[in-house]
């Protein structure tokens, strides 16, 4: 039912589907739960407590379900879990969660490019790509279909919105806008996500709400209470989204830099 590479560690207290595929010197410890139609490539280490649904890729030196990167952390059953889909490219790492029975948690079809690393307790969504050799740091949150480039180095407990571009080597230390483009360092606001939004399929009038909640946001003098009561006014889905998304923020957010 499975293809195991006959140089490859697979404990016989480890789960696996069916329609998986081994490689070479892959090693698959104690308690780990494998679904169904999963492809992990030579040298892939799937320590304890990894649990990965169906139709993943993992490439060559994967490794997941290592301890958190945390001086405090005492060794206890916490988990990395991902959903169906992935592709995790050459030495990409994520850390399991610190406290007991949490996960470290990736959605569905998330594509994470080599060298990148998520760190201890992140949750991620769907459909997010992460360029080469982006570090995301502890208890980070990304919604769905956010772009980060590569060499992107993200605070721990940082919030990354829905649609939102980081551009190449940016330092994030707070929450990055959903639907915007936030580059540089410090990082600041370029404006909306144009491309990216309208390869997702925004409609104009959603583009147009977007621009507009943007006007408001940055370049209006008022408050910003009184700024995201006149967004929130805003017939559309998104600009209320945004707005949550701000109430929401405990670091605040990254600005653009012409902003008031």
């Amino acid at each position: 039912m499975n293809e195991i590479h006959p140089t490859a560690i697979v404990s016989d207290k480890a789960q696996l589907g069916k329609g998986n595929r081994i490689g070479p010197y892959a090693l698959i410890e104690d308690d780990v739960q494998l679904g169904d139609n999963n492809e992990i490539a030579a040298h892939v280490v799937l320590k304890k407590y990894t649990r990965l649904g169906n139709d993943n890729y993992l490439a060559e030196h994967v490794v997941l379900a290592g301890l958190p990167q945390d001086l405090g952390f005492k060794d206890k059953p916490s988990y990395v879990e991902l959903g169906d889909g992935n592709t995790l490219r050459e030495g990409v790492t994520i850390n399991r969660a610190t406290k007991d029975d949490s996960a470290t948690r990736l959605g569905d079809n998330n594509y994470l490019m080599a060298l990148v690393h998520v760190g201890h307790d992140c949750q991620l969504g769907n459909n997010i790509i992460i360029a080469p050799s982006s570090g995301i740091g502890g208890h980070v949150h990304i919604a769905d279909k956010a772009f980060i480039s590569g060499g992107v180095m993200v605070h721990q407990f940082v919030r990354i919105g829905s649609y939102a571009m980081i551009g190449g080597n940016t330092k994030i230390t707070q929450d990055t806008l959903p639907y915007m483009i936030t580059d540089g360092a410090p990082a600041t606001v370029h404006g909306l996500n144009l491309v990216g939004l309208k390869r997702a399929g925004f409609k104009l009038e959603m583009i147009k709400a977007l621009k507009e909640a943007y006007r408001v946001l940055f370049r209006s003098p008022l408050s910003l209470d009184e700024k995201l009561k006149q967004i929130a006014a805003i017939d559309n889905e998104h600009t209320k989204a945004l707005v949550n998304f701000i109430q929401a923020s405990k670091r605040s957010f990254h600005r653009d830099k012409q902003a008031d």
